[in-house]
Formats: structure tokens, sequence, C-alpha cells
């Protein structure tokens, strides 16, 4: 408490000396710490761990993101979820809890806040009280201000690792299993088309991502996402493009649509689409169906049959055609189905590797190769082959 008690005093006389709005230095405002600090000391007597770490917060406070600087330098942490400014869980290993941490006010909070968007170039508010952004290291923010959120503001960052992570990683998470590692190496090289589905922190990016690696390092790549995620692993001719919302200086709105036609004009041999969420799948199945073989998307979907069903809706929400003509499209573009999921243990695994055949009827037919066997105790052995391949004539291909 007397600890807190000195910070609150501290902080208090560093804001009325210091304009922390002007240009600044680290250093410069690291040295009005030290000395704030020594004078406090004077009268209050501090040991050394404690001057280190009120001059550590103070610095979070006055430079960085508060008390969120502390948690976003630990590297095991995925998630973090801000509820109003005295709650803030973390995700750490798959598992969810609560920290000691808070902020010291909803004006604290509300500065932070207006830090993170300001960086961005973009502006929240009552009358724009949602936005999503990201923070320099690529993490992904997601912010709504009362009063849409009823008991204070809420923050969500999702973040990632600095370090790409690889299909071998993957094999020491035991996400996937040696097998399923050279078979997809096989699909990717081959320039299959494949389309990653999974629910809500599943490991849809991180998955797409590590698949990258096996991409032929001679091949131009264009990635296009909603907030500029993924970490393509040795391709030098690689185009990264980024949508963009409406902002403060009325730069118009470019959509992950607008993005995925322009990319059909600068020659890439493959598009990676970061996900997709609504009008974009027409113009992503047709850049399938036009020569970009290996193109490679995400989506949201509780199974690789409720991935089918949804890019019907996302496709309807861009152009009025047949259901029957959409299906037609989807079995044309798409050749594989990879469906990712959380245990109850927090642990992500690939769930399901499923081939499109075709339509048969009136539905797509899909040939399931992999299943994970929830059943089975064995890190290796959790993976059953059920099919075989059938659609052999791009792997053919590559070997002749």
């Amino acid at each position: 408490m007397a600890l807190e008690e000195a910070f609150q005093i501290i902080e208090k006389r560093l804001f009325d000396s210091i304009d922390v709005a002007m240009d600044i230095d680290d250093d410069a405002i690291m040295d009005r710490i030290q000395e704030e600090i020594c004078d406090y000391a004077r009268e209050n007597p501090l040991d050394v761990e404690e001057r280190i770490k009120l001059q550590k917060e103070l610095f979070y406070s006055l430079r960085k993101y508060d008390v969120l600087s502390e948690l976003l330098e630990d590297e095991d942490i995925t998630e973090i979820m801000i509820n109003g400014f005295n709650h803030i869980f973390i995700e750490k290993r798959g598992k969810v809890s609560e920290t000691k941490w808070h902020f010291s006010s909803k004006e604290k909070l509300d500065d932070v806040i207006q830090q993170i968007v300001g960086a961005n170039n973009q502006v929240i508010n009552e009358t724009t009280p949602i936005v999503d952004t990201r923070l320099a290291d690529g993490s992904r923010v997601n912010i709504v201000l009362p009063p849409i959120a009823i008991d204070g503001s809420a923050m969500s960052i999702r973040r990632f690792s600095k370090e790409p992570i690889t299909l071998s990683k993957l094999i020491e998470l035991h996400s996937i299993n040696e097998e399923i590692k050279e078979f997809l190496g096989k699909l990717i090289t081959a320039k299959y088309n494949i389309f990653i589905s999974g629910g809500t922190g599943s490991g849809k990016t991180t998955f797409l991502n590590a698949l990258t690696e096996y991409v032929p390092e001679d091949e131009r790549v264009i990635t296009i996402e909603d907030a500029a995620e993924l970490q393509v692993i040795g391709i030098n001719n690689l185009v990264r493009l980024e949508a963009r919302r409406e902002n403060i200086e009325g730069d118009l709105e470019v959509t992950i649509r607008d993005l995925v036609r322009t990319s059909l004009r600068m020659r890439p041999n493959r598009i990676i689409v970061g996900e997709c969420r609504g009008a974009e799948a027409i113009e992503v199945l047709q850049a399938c169906n036009t020569g970009h073989d290996g193109s490679l998307s995400t989506g949201h979907a509780n199974s690789s049959i409720d991935m089918i069903s949804r890019l019907e809706t996302m496709v309807l929400q861009g152009m009025e055609l047949p259901v029957m003509a959409i299906r037609k499209q989807i079995a044309s573009a798409i050749d594989i189905f990879i469906h990712l999921g959380r245990l109850p243990n927090g642990e992500r695994k690939l769930l399901e590797i499923s081939e499109v055949i075709g339509v048969e009827g009136e539905d797509i037919k899909l040939n399931k190769l992999y299943e994970f066997d929830y059943e089975s105790k064995g890190s290796d052995s959790r993976w059953l082959k059920r099919n075989n391949l059938q659609n052999t004539e791009k792997l053919l291909r590559v070997q002749e």
C-alpha cells in the first residue's frame, strides 16, 4: 500500500512538471523519474527493490501503456483482456486468469486507449465507440467504449510470437505430428488450394503462417490482411497488403475485397488472404479458379462442413448467385479444408484434414484424410489416417 501511495504522489508530480505530449526522449524522462524518486525518498525511505519497481512503473505510466507494458513484455501471454480499469485478465499457456494489475483510474485507461488508437491515425469516441487496430509489434487490438461497454471500456489484445512459428514448432507443441507435417509440405509445394477453419483462438493465423515455410522461395506471394499479422517465411518476392478503414483525415476505406481484386493484377503466384469474413469470399474463390493455385485463406467455423456453409453465406453477401452455382465454385476452387480447434485444457490441435471431391447431388462431398482421436493418449498416435488422397494430379505434376 505504501508503494502504491508513493507511485501516486510521484506520478502526480511528474505529470505536473512534464508535458508528456512533447518530444522528450526516454533518457530525459528516466532522469526526471529518478530525481523525483530521490526527492520522495528523503522523507520516505525506500529500499533498492522498491526504487527499481517504482522507476519501472512510473516510466510505463508516462511513456508506454501503463500497467499493460509489463504484460506485453511477457512472451508467454497470448491474450490480454481488460474489463474496465480495475479488471485485467490474461491467457497464458491456454489458461485464462485474472491478474493483480489494474489501472489507477478510468481516466488512465482512457488515456492508454487514445494513445493506442492515435498511433494508428484512428479515432474512438462515443460517436465511434468500436475500433479494431494494432500495436507496433503487430498485436491485434479490439476496443469498445461506453455506453456500448456497460461496465467500462473493454479492450482485447491478441498477441503473436515475435519469431514465426514453424510446422516443426507445432510438432513440439503437439498440435500436429511428423506424418501430417510431411503431408502438408507436399500439399503446399504441389500448390493445392487450402482453406483453414476454426473457432476464435484456435490458432488459424499461426497455422497459416507456418504453412508458408513450404512455399518455394522463387514464387511471388501477395498477402492480404485486415490487420498485418502474417510473418511469411523465406519469400523475397513478397507484397504485403493491409485493408484500411476510413480515418479522421478523410482517407477512404480500402476493403479486403478491393485488395483481392487489385492483387490479381500484380502477377502473383499465390494469394494468401489472412481471413475471409464477408463478400471478399467470391473474389478469393475466383482467384483460386483462375490460375492462382496454391492460394491460402482462413475463416471462422465449427467444422469443415460448417465452413462450406459459411462460405456460401459470404459469397451471397457480395453477389446474388444460385446456391448450386456457389457450391460448384467452392468445390472447384478449394482442394483441402483443414479444421483447427482447442481442447478443454486449452491446447490447440489440428482436428481434421479433408479433401474436396466435388459436388454430388446437392452437396459438396468431402474425403476425410486425417482426424484427431480424442480417446488416444499418445502424442504422435492421436491422428488417425482415414482415407488416401484421391486427387493426386497436382502431386504427380510436381514429381514429374
